[in-house]
């Protein structure tokens, strides 16, 4: 070994690089307070710290930094969405995500693949036609593809599963996956080399409101004043909204996925079908992911069940009968806070400087970059909501403005 080397190794002065400082009190007061340390808060933050300059900033977190729906979700990126304002918001987050790697010199393992989800009836054919020309008119790349290029795309894919033969598909080439914890971690490293405190193992217990204002967020390390307050605890969004004393319309399920032992590349697209409510896709080592549509019934638990890995893998299998013989390695699931619209809750609230992430459901991880960006905006400017984000506002329900996207989810994710 190079005595160069033992130098280095054995020095009292290793230069290592520290991603995050290591822990500290709580001071008695910080400018904006956020709730939650996933992938949400923590670009709330970095957005705030890197382009409006504000840095008294806290992200409470009451696990570990991403541990909740950041580390549970399928890693799936996209924006072929039913809506102008819905394909305008995920096709901007598209691009951003691009560039993160090269934004945080932290490598989030992007990799554009695309995404096809198959038609099996003439109804979902004539809707993915509509679909193709809002992505199209409104930023995203999306097109309606034939069985030939399908089985071009997807050799192995499975073109006449039982009664449901694939007619045509989206081919939505923007599709993509990244590492969900490498994006947590990339923005909480950032955020914190900009001076923005990050506290894990702080448990939000209380919101003390006085006049309709936010004043103070009391956590079990002691109770910190507070300048605003950002809500952004993804499947906690409800029980959040309770201590605020607010009425929101979300509805929270578990939803499950799993993963088998790793194969050799076979599959490079995104595969999904919401008639057989099953998605498949290949990871980087190999492995096989399968997810679906969430549980039936409301429930805050992240259990997995069998009834659920039977459904789904009988559907997986029509797609890809080979499968049958994989073996598989883990299930999990995470806890989504579904609106009626299925879309987000963004912006302003009832409580003043008191402002909302929430509803953020199965689409979560895919709006990360723009989410962080607007609302970090919303923030900085003392509540001016920013165009991209005012048709998700709470107040829409009671407008009767839905912005619905009901079937753009793909089964669910």
């Amino acid at each position: 070994m190079p005595f160069a080397l033992l130098k280095y190794g054995l020095s009292a002065d290793y230069p290592v690089e520290v991603d995050l400082p290591p822990p500290c009190e709580l001071k008695p007061r910080y400018d904006v307070v956020i709730i939650g340390g996933g992938g949400h808060g923590l670009a709330i933050a970095y957005y705030l710290a890197k382009y409006h300059g504000v840095t008294n900033v806290a992200v409470l977190e009451k696990s570990y930094l991403g541990g909740g729906n950041t580390a549970r979700n399928t890693a799936v990126i996209r924006s072929n969405y039913l809506t102008s304002e819905g394909v305008r918001f995920y096709a901007e987050s598209v691009r951003m995500f691009q560039n993160l790697s090269n934004e945080f010199d932290f490598n989030i393992m992007y990799s554009e693949r695309g995404q096809l989800t198959l038609a099996h009836t003439d109804a979902t054919v004539r809707a993915f036609r509509q679909r193709a020309e809002v992505n199209k008119h409104f930023g995203g790349r999306s097109e309606m593809i034939d069985r030939q290029q399908i089985r071009e795309l997807v050799p192995s894919l499975n073109l006449d599963p039982g009664h449901l033969p694939v007619q045509a598909g989206l081919w939505h080439i923007d599709g993509a996956t990244a590492r969900h914890d490498a994006v947590a971690w990339g923005y909480a490293k950032q955020a914190a080399k900009r001076g923005v405190e990050i506290h894990q193992l702080t448990e939000v217990q209380d919101l003390l409101i006085r006049n309709g204002r936010i004043e103070a967020v009391k956590t079990n390390r002691g109770t910190v004043q507070c300048g605003c307050v950002v809500q952004a605890v993804a499947g906690a969004s409800s029980q959040l909204l309770a201590k605020a004393g607010i009425r929101a319309p979300i509805q929270t399920y578990p939803l499950q996925a799993m993963v088998t032992q790793p194969f050799k590349p076979f599959l490079d697209p995104l595969v999904s079908s919401s008639a057989l409510h099953c998605y498949v896709q290949q990871t980087s080592r190999g492995e096989i992911v399968f997810g679906g549509g969430s549980d039936p019934y409301p429930l805050y638990n992240t259990r997995s069940t069998l009834d659920l890995k039977e459904s789904l893998l009988a559907h997986a299998i029509e797609m890809f009968p080979f499968m049958a013989n994989a073996k598989l390695m883990r299930q999990w699931a995470g806890i989504t806070d579904m609106t009626p619209d299925y879309s987000p809750i963004m912006g302003l609230s009832p409580v003043d400087n008191y402002y909302l992430d929430a509803g953020w459901g199965t689409w979560g991880f895919k709006a990360t970059p723009i989410c962080g960006k607007t609302m970090a905006e919303l923030v900085a400017s003392g509540g001016k909501v920013p165009d991209m984000i005012a048709p998700f506002a709470l107040e829409r329900f009671s407008r009767f403005q839905q912005v619905n996207e009901m079937g753009a989810t793909a089964a669910s994710h």
